[in-house]
C-alpha cells in the first residue's frame, strides 16, 4: 500500500499514540479528549455533539 492512497487510515506518526488534550464540550459540558491542543478561541465538541455541528457532504459520485 502507497502512503499516497486515499483508502490509507494511518497517521504520520507511524502507529506511535496520538497526544490528546482535555477539553470541555462547547454545548453539553462534558469532558472529552481531542487529538489537537483546543485553541479558546473555538469551541469544541464532544463526539455526541460534533455530528450536530459538521456541515452536511454532498454526495461526491
Amino acid at each position: 500500500m502507497a502512503f499516497n492512497d486515499r483508502n490509507f487510515r494511518g497517521n504520520n506518526n507511524f502507529g506511535a499514540p496520538r497526544e490528546m488534550h482535555k477539553a470541555t464540550c462547547s454545548d453539553c459540558g462534558v469532558e472529552t479528549e481531542v487529538p489537537f491542543k483546543p485553541d479558546p478561541e473555538r469551541p469544541v465538541y464532544c463526539r455526541d455533539c460534533l455530528p450536530n455541528h459538521r456541515k452536511p457532504r454532498e454526495n461526491r459520485y
